[in-house]
């Protein structure tokens, strides 16, 4: 072979290799605004992964690990968070991320209309800009929770002067400091990131597109993946497991989650509250839940890819509230409240997402319900507009998913804080609240223990939320891809992949 051919064949070897690669990733959703101060759904924490780095972030084993935060101390009273930031780190559109960046994102998570950050922020009094790399975050009293909140959407950095310039539709045209930036959203079809060139951590991103495709059919999420017009997808539908494994061509990873699947009750949101047998009395409220066979559920509708709970944290960690486990099945008790309720067969809507795993749990529990006395109708919805109609009360019941955060603070304040944004059952208790605030504001684990055991009785009299299991979050993918970490969030870090 000559010289000649073979430089010829070298340098289209090395083009093949070095030509442009796009990650096409499957999503079980579309998911909501783009925006880290108002977004909500958990498929958009999956875009803010590769789109919008954070503060701080967290590692397989919950660590807190540096992002855009190299360091970080505590004040001696514990009301101070002074964070050291990574210097030369700039956003999409060239502004430098430096201390007064970080003042006026935590600022806007407080301060912008409609905010489903601002609960989770509500200890923060002033951020202080010591100087250029160096930040401080006061607070009004300890807040254990703080730095599980920056690894989260609290915790990402959006241009101070794109945000500026867009007040009300920055989520339609991100500006992050990601390590891909926005180039196009088509509703229900795609989402289009671009590698960013000046990108801080650019040696470990080895992709230059990222394609997100929402398709809420499990199944066929599954052929676009065998088909090779997907390299990922989460959320495999449990039945699909063993095949995927006998697949040479794909991987598969398992994930317990930090979350849960449960069904929210309206009990105090609008009218409809009040017109809906089982928003109206808790005599029904527990009926239903009575009427569940939460292990049935988890066999039937997740092929036992779920641990079954009857609380916001599940039964394995150390913040589960022994004093109240899970009840058994009863429906001879449940026919007896109903009775005692004066409505001895109950009629309500469910609402569910069109996703494949919620309408599965829709119907085992239409079914279980039923030889209680209930007669629930299913009403599916698609995902975003579902948020939508459960932020106006709009509904009876309805079945959510909370993807779940390290801290169980995470998993409550929110939802069960009076007019927290995702508090969607509506239901208000002072007590509720001064018992989420002293949760926060403890910094021993055995005295937050106590704190959440209170409040685990309280919300068991009053079942705002009937909690059924927790899930393991699967995924498959293309295995020709590398780098994968699997971190109970459920979120995929770009960093490191390769094709």
């Amino acid at each position: 072979m000559s010289t000649k051919i073979l430089l010829a064949l070298t340098l289209a070897a090395t083009a093949c290799a070095t030509q442009a690669q796009t990650l096409r990733i499957g999503l079980a959703e579309d998911p909501d605004v783009l925006d880290p101060t108002l977004a909500r759904s958990f498929v958009s924490r999956i875009v803010f992964s590769s789109l919008c780095d954070k503060l701080v972030d967290i590692d397989e084993k919950l660590n807190i690990v540096p992002q855009l935060a190299t360091s970080y101390s505590w004040s001696a009273d514990n009301k101070a968070l002074t964070l050291k930031l990574r210097s030369g780190v700039t956003f999409h559109d060239g502004e430098k991320f430096d201390a007064a960046a970080v003042k006026f994102n935590i600022d806007r998570h407080k301060t912008l209309a409609g905010s489903n950050r601002r609960g989770e922020l509500a200890p923060v009094t002033t951020v202080d800009v010591i100087d250029d790399s160096t930040v401080k975050i006061n607070l009004s009293a300890p807040f254990s929770p703080l730095l599980s909140v920056l690894a989260d959407r609290a915790g990402m950095m959006v241009s101070p002067k794109a945000a500026q310039a867009a007040p009300t539709n920055f989520g339609t045209r991100p500006v992050c400091s990601g390590p891909f930036k926005f180039t196009e959203r088509v509703a229900q079809d795609r989402i289009v990131l671009e590698r960013y060139a000046g990108y801080w951590d650019k040696a470990n991103i080895h992709f230059d597109k990222v394609v997100f495709q929402p398709i809420v059919d499990a199944t066929v999420r599954l052929a676009n993946l065998r088909s090779g017009q997907l390299d990922f997808i989460e959320r495999v539908a449990p039945s699909d497991i063993a095949s995927i494994k006998a697949d040479k061509k794909l991987g598969f990873s398992r994930i317990t989650e930090l979350g849960y699947q449960g069904i929210t009750i309206n009990t105090g949101k609008s009218d409809q509250a009040q017109k809906n047998p089982l928003g109206r009395d808790p005599r029904v409220r527990e009926a239903f839940e009575l009427s569940l066979d939460r292990a049935g559920i988890v066999q039937v509708a997740m092929d036992g890819e779920a641990t079954p709970g009857n609380q916001w944290v599940p039964p394995a960690n150390s913040f589960y509230a022994k004093n109240v486990p899970i009840p058994k099945r009863d429906i001879t008790r449940a026919k007896q409240l109903l009775k005692e309720a004066g409505v001895p067969n109950p009629v309500f809507t469910l609402m569910t997402p069109t996703t494949s795993d919620a309408q599965r749990v829709a119907q085992v529990v239409q079914a279980m319900a039923k030889e209680a006395g209930f007669d629930v109708k299913i009403q599916s919805t698609e995902f975003a507009t579902s948020l939508n109609l459960a932020d106006k009360g709009q509904f009876d019941a309805y079945v959510l998913a909370w993807s779940g955060r390290a801290d169980p603070d995470g998993n409550l304040f929110s939802f069960y804080g009076c007019k927290q944004p995702l508090n969607y059952s509506g239901e208000c208790r002072p007590q509720w609240d001064e018992l989420l605030n002293r949760s926060r504001n403890t910094l021993d684990t055995a005295g937050r223990i106590k704190v959440f055991a209170t409040l685990a009785a309280e919300a068991d009299k009053v079942k705002p939320v009937v909690y059924l299991f927790h899930r393991n979050w699967l995924w498959a993918y293309n295995k020709k891809i590398t780098g994968m970490r699997t971190v109970p969030d459920g979120l995929v870090r770009i960093q490191g992949l390769r094709m």
